[in-house]
């Protein structure tokens, strides 16, 4: 019999954890709350025989908050990360996407979207963990750039080594999978892994712009990655792969 997803939730109200956890063990899951990230580093050392599938992240805790726990744990491990906070601005919103976690959803939350995005989080853990390792390619070449997706390295004609947040590499390596055809932007979150708390939120597009930046903006004519009006964006450059 296949295990039940097992889900923590690091929060730090003590009713709200509670309440979390219980929502969470009522439609199937397995779920371990904790306070801070102190509790959860040992889970992660520690697994034992329930290894962790998607992590429930408030910002406000005591000692590291969530942005810098977020950070950390994408230094070693891509399990699935939603932050649940009470910080609902686009800015807080697009700083917990870029510390390379998969969704952001504000509080006060509707159980049942919160629900909804748990299954979209774990489904597409599910779907991309073993596909993506066997068809990324080492590298992939465009007018003299060079990405490196396993080693998370994109280096300037120059030679000169650009760094990428977990977010713009994410997007980057979507927008090159798919080269040379448009992505609506609605495909591109989901590509990416960052969903936005709502339909008018434009943070996919703040990520395009800041990605257009970092491989030479406005300088480049026709520039590598252009926008396609009422579908999203496309990448323009032909691509070697090796």
């Amino acid at each position: 019999m296949t295990r039940p997803a097992h889900i923590v939730v690091v929060e730090d109200d003590a009713p709200l954890r509670a309440l979390l956890t219980r929502l969470l063990g009522e439609h199937g899951y397995e779920a371990t709350g904790v306070r801070d990230g102190s509790a959860l580093s040992q889970m992660i050392m520690h697994p034992d025989d329930r290894p962790i599938d998607l992590i429930l992240l408030d910002i406000m805790l005591p000692g590291e908050d969530g942005l810098t726990l977020c950070q950390r744990i994408r230094e070693t491990s891509q399990v699935p990360i939603i932050m649940v906070s009470a910080r609902g601005q686009e800015s807080d919103r697009v700083a917990g996407l870029d510390c390379g976690a998969d969704d952001y959803v504000p509080k006060p939350f509707s159980r049942l979207e919160l629900l909804a995005r748990i299954r979209a989080a774990l489904r597409r853990g599910r779907e991309n963990r073993i596909p993506a390792e066997i068809a990324m390619p080492e590298c992939y070449r465009f007018e003299g750039w060079q990405f490196f997706p396993r080693r998370r390295e994109l280096i300037a004609p120059s030679g000169a080594q650009v760094s990428l947040t977990a977010a713009e590499h994410e997007l980057l390596l979507a927008l090159l999978r798919h080269a040379q055809r448009a992505i609506s932007r609605e495909r591109l979150m989901e590509l990416v892994h960052n969903r936005l708390s709502h339909s008018g939120d434009r943070s996919i597009d703040v990520l395009v712009s800041r990605l257009r930046g970092k491989l030479g903006g406005d300088r480049r004519s026709p520039p590598l990655i252009r926008t396609v009006r009422g579908v999203g964006y496309v990448f323009c450059a032909e691509l070697e792969l090796s």
